[in-house]
């Protein structure tokens, strides 16, 4: 349930109606004080309110019943477009965030270079894994903690603030002392251990949609992360599992304006995932810039055919200077512009 304010309402007003609201039972008040608008979200069994008595305050304009079960994640709870702060780099907004780095660090020369490489292009944000989760027990698995070190080292050479992805929260200390924004990955999802854990503390988390999840199933995913108390959630579509065979996933461009209309966070694109195919990552990210998304997420390696984690979906820094090249004319196109 959403309460609408009119405009001019007092803070004191605004305190009256949430004391009455919370004791119709169990019921959290979330208000949202926007440039036009403020309105008031009812987190919690809203049954048992008596609509026809919040509207005798004076200050209510009107009631609006949410059917979506995420409430903290809609739109309607919050209009206005949420910004996350990673580092000092805002995401969402006017601008594009580019995110840029190998999906996995392999050695000091490799992330530092690559650091350096990425950032003289445009990129904002450092990405590269140290814990890497893979299908085969027998593949490359990570450099893990000497990983998250390595990833410290081209954030103090290059500046780029850095993003890896965890895998248990049995880590999250240290992702909270050494990484910038922390990224749940496709396969974790749903592990609501997890989610419940980073809804915990003060640490951005970029969310990316599972194999075979639907919207929904994703905004309730991170609906677990804010429903504990950490609104600073990025959303990443990264491909979904299909009958297609020809891509490594079905890159799903039209999840963006979807989420835009449902949702207030900013949502990233991964056309690297999302395609498995180096030749697609250009015209996947010109497509996803053009339908709104606040930013591409691109694996970039200085040796793609040596790249121990997904060197066929790679590109060479080079490649990306041509891309972010192209996408400034796309942005300018769509009314936006690329950060950095």
């Amino acid at each position: 349930m959403i309460i609408v304010l009119r405009q001019g309402t007092q803070q004191k007003e605004i305190d009256q109606l949430c004391e009455v609201v919370t004791r119709f039972g169990n019921i959290t008040v979330n208000p949202v004080i926007g440039t036009d608008l403020t309105i008031l979200g009812l987190i919690g069994d809203t049954s048992q309110v008596d609509p026809t008595q919040i509207e005798s305050f004076h200050c209510v304009e009107r009631i609006m019943h949410v059917a979506e079960p995420y409430k903290k994640a809609n739109r309607s709870f919050h209009p206005d477009d949420t910004v996350v702060d990673v580092g000092g780099v805002k995401v969402g907004g006017s601008c594009i965030t580019m995110v840029a780095g190998p999906c996995s660090v392999e050695s000091r020369d490799q992330i530092c270079g690559i650091a350096d490489a990425v950032r003289n292009s445009g990129a904002s944000l450092l990405r590269g894994g140290a814990f890497k989760p893979r299908t085969s027990p027998y593949a490359f698995q990570g450099l893990k903690y000497e990983g998250l070190e390595l990833l410290k080292e081209a954030r103090k050479t290059s500046g780029l603030p850095i993003v890896s992805e965890i895998m248990s929260p049995y880590d999250l200390d240290r992702f909270m002392e050494d990484v910038d924004l922390i990224q749940v990955g496709a396969r974790n999802m749903q592990n609501f251990d997890l989610l419940r854990q980073l809804g915990r503390v003060r640490k951005p988390v970029l969310l990316k949609r599972g194999l075979s999840a639907t919207i929904e199933e994703w905004l309730m995913s991170a609906e677990y992360i804010m429903a504990g108390g950490n609104e600073q959630v990025i959303l990443c579509e990264r491909g979904i599992r299909t009958f297609e065979t020809y891509t490594r996933n079905t890159l799903d461009i039209s999840a963006v304006p979807v989420i835009k209309r449902l949702s207030h966070l900013p949502v990233l694109v991964d056309p690297s995932h999302g395609t498995g195919k180096r030749w697609m990552v250009s015209p996947m990210t010109k497509a996803a810039i053009a339908a709104g998304a606040d930013g591409v997420m691109i694996e970039v390696h200085n040796d793609p055919q040596h790249a121990l984690c997904d060197g066929q979906q790679s590109i060479t820094p080079d490649t990306f200077d041509e891309i972010m090249r192209d996408i400034r004319i796309i942005a300018k196109a769509v009314g936006r512009e690329v950060r950095g």
